[in-house]
């Protein structure tokens, strides 16, 4: 995590920013989740051990902590926008189940191929991927 937070303070520090106390509980808070979570679920994580940290500062902190590179906004489900910690984190494939919610990770190596070789072909460079597909897990399809 010391990578992180110093990754995290020379980025706030390049946008005249300081590391706050506020963000850097949330940046914590979000390295030590290590499933997708949405900004409620982040906060009802942060305010049993930080009553101080408001559901206002996570919404703001949230795109900082994107524009940094540690976090993403990988999915968005039931209206609400899903993000994970992805410094460090090899790109991978969602599955979402329209039934229960569950989010399911696969390798994305040889699909990550494919899209590359696709792009070459339209002279395209590829920046980010953020690939997911929704439908029944195992459970619910029984």
């Amino acid at each position: 995590m010391k990578q992180e937070k110093v990754l995290y303070q020379d980025f706030l520090q390049s946008k005249n920013l300081k590391l706050t106390k506020p963000r850097l509980i949330i940046m914590e808070a979000v390295l030590e989740n290590h499933d997708h979570f949405n900004v409620d679920d982040l906060y009802e994580q942060i305010k049993m051990k930080h009553k101080d940290v408001s559901r206002a500062t996570i919404y703001r902190t949230i795109p900082l902590l994107i524009e940094s590179g540690l976090v993403k906004q990988s999915l968005r489900c039931e209206s609400k926008d899903i993000y994970e910690h992805t410094y460090g984190h090899e790109n991978h494939l969602h599955f979402i189940c329209t039934n229960c919610g569950k989010i399911l990770e696969s390798s994305f190596n040889e699909v990550e191929k494919l899209i590359n070789q696709l792009a070459k072909n339209e002279n395209f460079k590829i920046s980010e991927y953020n690939l997911g597909a929704s439908g029944l897990c195992k459970d619910c399809k029984k």
